[in-house]
């Protein structure tokens, strides 16, 4: 928490009147944290359909980790498949996954899947690699 939302008793940026404020100025393009690259969309999100379905869909991008993690890992893609359970919206993951060939040989599957996500990644104009921080 930033020490202005402990002098305005709020628990997220968002809900300030001032939000965006200067501090954000500029921190997607800077920050190489991935999680700030979805910051303002997710704070729209909480906005709109509340911290619980948010939290919702956290959950259910765990889930999907988790199995990719455990299924589709050939023991080089854990930070791939990390960043883009991170990045990309539910939907389009879920719609990768439904199309993933659990059939296939482990390293087979695990190089199908990640061409799955760069070509959906592609398609919504998202980076799938950590950033250098520009700062």
């Amino acid at each position: 928490m930033l020490s202005c939302c402990r002098r305005r008793s709020i628990e997220y940026c968002f809900e300030c009147e001032e939000y965006p404020c200067k501090k954000y100025d500029g921190s997607i393009t800077r920050d190489s944290f991935i999680t700030c690259r979805n910051m303002f969309k997710d704070f729209e999100k909480i906005k709109t359909h509340g911290l619980a379905a948010y939290q919702n869909e956290l959950n259910q991008k765990i889930e999907v980790l988790c199995d990719l993690l455990e299924n589709y890992n050939d023991g080089r893609r854990k930070s791939f498949f990390c960043i883009a359970v991170n990045l990309l919206e539910l939907k389009d993951i879920k719609e990768v996954v439904a199309n993933f060939n659990p059939n296939l040989p482990l390293k087979e599957k695990s190089a199908f899947a990640v061409q799955l996500f760069q070509e959906m990644a592609e398609k919504r104009n998202v980076e799938l690699k950590l950033r250098k921080s520009l700062c």
